[in-house]
């Protein structure tokens, strides 16, 4: 019964009937009065020795995740092509440019747009 735990649920487990057992739950496997005495009366080890006995009626559900076919559609890509690209960086630092000059961040002298290299 042990091995089919996580030891985070062995702990959950645990803990939920040592709970159990420190609000004077009754016990669920009978122990000697010389077990109480060696456990100290501790809860969590009664709870321990109870779980090792396998008469803890606790149960672990583990959902299980859906595999939905919508979900896994593939992502499409837009493809791009080099002078769109130079076209669009371009067109985006004019406006910057057009926009230092009217804010007052730059004179107007100092304002250079640069022109594309033709190609030959």
């Amino acid at each position: 019964m042990k091995e089919n735990f996580t030891k985070y649920e062995i702990a959950r487990i645990l803990g939920a009937r040592a709970l159990q057992i420190a609000m004077d739950a009754p016990l669920l496997v009978k122990i000697s009065e010389e077990n109480l005495k060696s456990f100290k009366y501790d809860a969590l080890k009664i709870a321990e020795y109870e779980f090792n006995a396998g008469a803890l009626p606790i149960t672990i559900n583990r959902p299980l995740p859906q595999k939905r076919k919508d979900k896994l559609v593939s992502v499409k890509e837009e493809k791009i092509s080099d002078e769109e690209i130079v076209a669009k960086e371009q067109e985006v630092e004019k406006e910057i440019v057009e926009d230092a000059g009217e804010l007052g961040l730059v004179e107007e002298e100092d304002i250079e747009v640069e022109t594309p290299p033709s190609e030959e």
